[in-house]
């Protein structure tokens, strides 16, 4: 791909994490959204307004089908992923796919085994691993500052409350506190640790049948264990904190979109590291992760690499079997 060139972008999708992701992209300059789609016409084209994006379409397939479409952004709920992103990859599009990345592993696998059979790049929109913060956290931990890594915790909780007929509390939707908040503790543990060899999990249960209320525990060969939380019925804190042999790192409320971080060393004086001044902000990490692939044509990223999603989708798949969570279609 031409290097002067710029990525030119399809919204696909036109709810709040859909604007959320626009408004920061229309910042880049290397970036041009050309295309919004969603399933509702005048939703589209409201939205192609209120951003000023060209053409917005009334169908999902066209926008797969839109030649000048580099990439498409895939920001429906996640029940729709498979579907929605499966359909971009068939077209030839490259796809950003938000996370969770799917519903369940299966989902995953086929989405993944698709863009690898037709060398297509997917990537899943875990922005936190490329927050420049989390990198050079990750960086540090794996460099030894802390000794051999014992024990992360991290947590997300909303208060809500959510009406009955919210996407969080609705099954077909994938709803619960766990695909769309815990995703961020388990990724960030697993970002650290790997993935678990063991996976233990109680929640309480909405009257919908989806996860409200929900704790964690992941156990590690090595000795180190995770604890992680999840709720759609509390604010909890959302920090997260990364313990070791010979030391401690800790991230401050809103850890996946951290700016700074507090590491702890026996010994010696807190040190605190703060995001380079004048750096990117909020999604664009992810975006500009994208396109960076994109023109060196590279297939997947390897800071959110598809193994990894893979990896964390088998853990939520493992947590939800704990709790007794199914959605429909699921055996």
């Amino acid at each position: 791909m031409e290097q002067s060139r710029k990525i030119r972008w399809g919204i696909l999708a036109t709810g709040g994490i859909a604007a959320a992701f626009t408004a920061d992209l229309l910042e880049l300059k290397d970036a041009e959204v050309v295309a919004v789609a969603s399933r509702s016409t005048a939703s589209a084209e409201a939205f192609a307004e209120r951003f000023g994006i060209p053409r917005a379409y009334g169908s999902w397939t066209a926008l797969a089908d839109d030649a000048d479409v580099d990439v498409v952004y895939v920001a429906t709920p996640h029940s729709a992923h498979r579907a929605a992103a499966g359909l971009c990859l068939q077209a030839g599009r490259a796809v950003l796919c938000e996370k969770a990345f799917t519903v369940n592993a299966v989902e995953a696998r086929e989405l993944v085994e698709l863009a690898r059979g037709r060398g297509a790049f997917l990537m899943e929109a875990m922005w936190m691993y490329c927050n420049p913060v989390i990198r050079h956290l990750s960086e540090l931990v794996r460099d030894g500052a802390i000794g051999e890594v014992r024990a992360v915790h991290a947590d997300f909780g909303l208060a809500g409350p959510f009406a009955p007929n919210h996407r969080l509390r609705d099954p077909a939707q994938g709803g619960g506190a766990l695909l769309d908040l815990g995703v961020y503790p388990v990724s960030f543990a697993h970002l650290l640790l790997g993935e678990p060899d063991e996976v233990q999990a109680w929640a309480r249960l909405s009257e919908e049948g989806v996860d409200a209320n929900t704790g964690i525990l992941l156990g590690y060969d090595s000795g180190a264990l995770a604890v992680l939380s999840c709720s759609i019925t509390a604010g909890t804190a959302t920090t997260a904190s990364v313990t070791g042999t010979t030391g401690r790192i800790e991230l401050p409320t809103g850890f996946f979109s951290a700016d700074r971080f507090v590491l702890h060393r026996d010994g010696r004086a807190p040190e605190e590291f703060t995001a380079p001044p004048g750096d990117l902000h909020g999604l664009q990490h992810e975006a500009a992760e994208v396109m960076r692939c994109l023109r060196t044509g590279a297939l997947e990223s390897p800071l959110v690499p598809l193994d990894g999603t893979l990896a964390v989708m088998r853990t939520l798949d493992t947590v939800r079997d704990r709790i007794g969570v199914r959605y429909p279609g699921e055996a």
